[in-house]
């Protein structure tokens, strides 16, 4: 993260565009206003359009605005989102998912610097910065035909990568508390999370990413009690789909637990009870835990 941070800060002053990319929920939208803020038009609008969810049939007047009387229904003029930016910064969000035929026009108003509202008579000249973001390979987009060559070396300026949570994973405590302050209840102050949970946090991937943890922090407050949250619902730990090939056989409910429970202790290094012990991580009695080991046949290595 400091060398995403470090980009920030070099290409902010500037009127470079920017891409950013990251799995969904890595806090792509988070480098663009960052960007924004630090740059001279951060007194101007940001203009955030997710290109995901614009309506077909609405794309061009939502983008470029529409004179009164240019199509039934519209009964009054139109700004685009473009000219409410004028001498601020677009963002374009999930770019990978715009339409070619939008991607056109959008490759035309990044070289002529205007746009043309639907009825209108004359171009608008504008001035925009350009950031774009996606979760998607655009290389691989554009050999599959779905990603303008031309558009993609127009915002492939200067990327930033931003890393996934699983790549990160000891930055957790210090965003786990900072969601704590968040969302944290008013009779409830100074709220925090046991070395359990941390603990739970670090053996998971976090598919969701951050967006994924702020909903876990969220939920977690509002079925706690006291100040201490200790204990945490996760999904099942994410796994990697197979290769291509590769064979699987579907396993047992207790093959599953006995795999489940040698990797937690092998991630404690056969620690059973205790302050990080795999009791603790479980949320089980150490009782149990030993009841089970012994049921399932698990070789603690550690202690033999």
């Amino acid at each position: 993260m400091r060398s995403v941070f470090d980009l920030i800060r070099r290409v902010a002053p500037t009127e470079t565009s920017v891409l950013i990319l990251g799995e969904s929920g890595t806090g792509k939208e988070k480098v663009a206003q960052s960007i924004h803020h630090m740059s001279s038009r951060k007194d101007k609008p940001l203009v955030i359009i997710n290109c995901g969810a614009i309506p077909d049939n609405l794309s061009e007047s939502l983008l470029f605005g529409h004179e009164k009387g240019a199509f039934t229904g519209a009964v009054d003029k139109r700004i685009g989102k473009f000219e409410l930016a004028d001498g601020g910064t677009i963002f374009l969000d999930e770019i990978g998912e715009m339409p070619m035929e939008l991607q056109v026009k959008l490759l035309r108003v990044l070289q002529e610097k205007e746009i043309e509202r639907i009825g209108g008579q004359s171009p608008v000249r504008i001035d925009v910065r350009i950031i774009a973001a996606t979760n998607r390979n655009l290389e691989e987009e554009v050999a599959a035909g779905k990603f303008r060559l031309d558009l993609y070396y127009r915002l492939h300026v200067f990327p930033i990568t931003v890393p996934s949570l699983r790549e990160r994973k000891e930055d957790i405590p210090d965003l786990a508390s900072h969601f704590l302050k968040l969302y944290a209840i008013p009779d409830r102050k100074g709220l925090s999370v046991s070395s359990g949970v941390l603990q739970q946090f670090d053996f998971y991937d976090w598919p969701g990413n951050i967006r994924e943890l702020e909903h876990v922090i969220q939920r977690g407050i509002l079925l706690s009690e006291g100040n201490t949250i200790k204990e945490i619902q996760l999904p099942s730990l994410h796994k990697k789909e197979k290769a291509e090939g590769e064979t699987y056989s579907i396993k047992t409910i207790h093959e599953n637990e006995r795999d489940y429970i040698s990797y937690i202790l092998k991630k404690c290094k056969g620690k059973v009870s205790g302050v990080g012990g795999a009791a603790e991580v479980l949320n089980i009695p150490p009782s149990t835990l030993n009841s089970k080991i012994k049921k399932l046949g698990i070789k603690n290595n550690f202690f033999g």
